[in-house]
C-alpha cells in the first residue's frame, strides 16, 4: 500500500496530477479543490494517497491533507459510492461543510454533485450520519446555508453549478454571508 507520494509536479490536469518521485511518475487522481492548490510544474508537493486496486486497473487517489484522505475512505464504504464518486462529493466544497451536511441530513447538498441522485445522497446519510454525530460534527451550521443559498443564486443566474462552486471555492473564508459571497463572485467572473 502506498500511503503517500512526494514528488515534482510534472504534469497537472483536471482531474489528475503526475508526480516524479524516484525516478517513477505517478499518476494521482485528485478532487478538484486539489487540482487547484497544486503547485506548478516543478514544484514539489506531497499527496497522501489511498490505492485502489481493482482487477484491470490499479489507481492512486491523493489529497493534501489526511482529513480528506479519511472522509474520502469514509464515503467509499458507503455502498454504491466509489472512488472517482466521493472525489467528485469532496470537490463540492469543504471536507467541515460536507460532514455537517450529512450530520444535518441535507441530502440536497450532495444531489447537486453530478451523477448523485436522491437515493444514493440518501443513502450516504443514512450510514455516515451518526458517524458524523460521533467525531463531533456541529449541525448548527449557518455557513452551509449561506454557501448553499450562494450556490442556488448562481446557477439562478446561468452559472453551471461546477463554475458556482469553482469560484465560491476561490473566495477568502471570512466572506461569509450568501449576499457578499455572490456580490465577490459576480466581480470575480467579470474581471476575466
Amino acid at each position: 500500500m502506498i500511503a503517500f507520494v512526494e514528488g515534482k509536479v510534472e504534469i497537472t490536469g483536471e482531474k489528475f496530477v503526475v508526480l516524479s518521485a524516484g525516478g517513477i511518475g505517478y499518476k494521482v487522481f485528485v478532487s478538484q479543490e486539489t487540482s487547484q492548490k497544486i503547485p506548478q510544474k516543478g514544484h514539489i508537493v506531497k499527496l497522501w494517497t489511498y490505492q485502489n486496486v481493482r482487477e484491470d486497473a490499479l489507481e492512486l487517489y491523493g489529497f493534501l491533507n489526511l482529513n480528506e484522505l479519511d472522509l474520502f475512505e469514509t464515503l467509499i464504504g458507503v455502498s454504491g459510492v466509489g472512488p472517482k464518486t466521493a472525489l467528485a462529493i469532496l470537490g463540492m466544497g469543504s471536507t467541515d461543510n460536507l460532514r455537517r451536511a450529512i450530520a444535518a441530513g441535507d441530502s440536497s447538498y450532495l444531489t447537486r454533485v453530478s451523477g448523485i441522485g436522491r437515493k444514493t445522497a440518501e443513502r450516504i446519510i443514512v450510514e455516515l450520519k451518526d458517524k458524523m454525530a460521533g467525531r463531533g460534527v456541529t449541525v448548527d451550521a449557518p455557513e452551509l446555508k449561506e454557501e448553499m443559498d450562494a450556490l442556488d443564486a448562481l446557477t439562478a443566474l446561468g452559472y453551471s453549478p461546477r463554475e458556482a462552486r469553482d469560484a465560491l471555492s476561490r473566495l477568502p473564508k471570512e466572506i461569509t454571508s450568501a449576499e457578499k459571497r455572490i456580490k465577490e463572485v459576480l466581480k470575480n467572473l467579470g474581471k476575466r
